[in-house]
């Protein structure tokens, strides 16, 4: 199944309707696709399934590290949290020395 490793979005249940008002389901899945990325704070590059908004979010955040510490923690995919959890080590470490 479909889903955004960043932002959470996965596939969701609608209805067609029809001009007689017959309403039949159907499902919407997001544009989901493997894309790499390179992390500035961490110097290395990795491969995530994001969906092609999210890509336009992070473009428009300046890059992947600001977006996944802006990013909240309810919606990261345990890869994504484990990246961001490297990044706030890196940073800590870089701003106690």
């Amino acid at each position: 199944m479909p889903r955004c490793e960043l932002t959470g979005k996965k596939p969701v249940v609608k209805n067609l309707v029809s001009h007689s008002n017959i309403k039949t389901k159907s499902r919407a899945f997001p544009n989901v696709q493997f894309r790499s990325f390179y992390s500035s704070c961490l110097k290395r590059s990795f491969r995530l399934k994001v969906a092609a908004s999210t890509v336009r979010s992070i473009d428009k955040s300046g890059g992947i590290d600001n977006f996944l510490m802006k990013c909240s923690k309810n919606n990261l995919s345990p890869f994504a949290l484990k990246l961001r959890k490297n990044m706030e080590k890196k940073l800590c470490k870089e701003a106690g020395s």
